[in-house]
């Protein structure tokens, strides 16, 4: 009994307890932050947001991270651009999307910008003539569409006459395949597959009954 009680007042338990429980209440958090946010968080954020020191957070996260990878977890936490997100895991997406696609129409690409796009993520910077040449077709409002969502951005001029803009791809456009960074990019067959697999699956529009031709002069009734 002795011992036990001689055990139970050592100092330095008491702050090895002490030191877990603040471990664990800081991963509590971080696992909070990281699934209300759309972003990825980076490191310096967390930091600067709750006050505690980039190591502790980095270790912190790591350990998020390793729980998350069990095989048990749906969800897993990635570090993509440069920040932490929390999405489903990969071997999770076709069961997901089926369920998905029966709540509501996603937000897809059409096959011409998708195209589109992976010249530019392979070929970065690149110029709209660049793109024509390597696509062999127009694309002016395909790259409207892209850099309305946020997926291209302007990378300055290309040093050539007539000085043409070039387009990179953004933050915003490894968010959405889930990268990294641009060294994570898939072969472009791979890139290719992957977004196929999320066109747009237009219907067809129904065929229009032709309208009944009427007459230029119709005749007049005159009795």
């Amino acid at each position: 009994m002795q011992e036990m009680d001689a055990v139970q007042l050592d100092p330095q338990l008491t702050e090895d307890r002490t030191s877990g429980n603040e471990d664990e209440q800081l991963q509590a958090i971080l696992e909070a932050l990281v699934y209300i946010t759309d972003e990825p968080l980076t490191v310096q954020q967390i930091a600067a947001a709750i006050g505690q020191p980039i190591d502790k957070i980095k270790h912190a996260l790591d350990r998020l991270v390793a729980d998350y990878a069990k095989p048990e977890r749906g969800l897993s936490i990635r570090e993509i651009a440069g920040g932490y997100k929390m999405a489903t895991k990969a071997e999770h997406h076709e069961a997901v999307r089926a369920f998905v696609k029966k709540l509501t129409p996603p937000l897809k690409l059409s096959l011409p910008a998708l195209e589109t796009l992976a010249v530019i993520a392979y070929k970065q910077p690149v110029t709209t003539p660049e793109i024509m040449d390597i696509r062999g077709v127009q694309g002016a409002g395909v790259l409207k569409t892209l850099l309305d969502r946020k997926l291209i951005a302007e990378a300055g001029r290309k040093d050539v006459v007539g000085r043409p803009l070039t387009y990179k791809t953004t933050k915003e456009f490894l968010v959405q395949f889930g990268l990294k960074d641009l060294k994570e990019l898939p072969t472009l067959k791979e890139f290719e597959e992957l977004g196929r697999m999320e066109l747009v699956e237009e219907s067809q529009p129904e065929p229009e009954s032709a309208p009944e031709s009427v007459p230029e002069n119709p005749p007049v009734d005159n009795a």
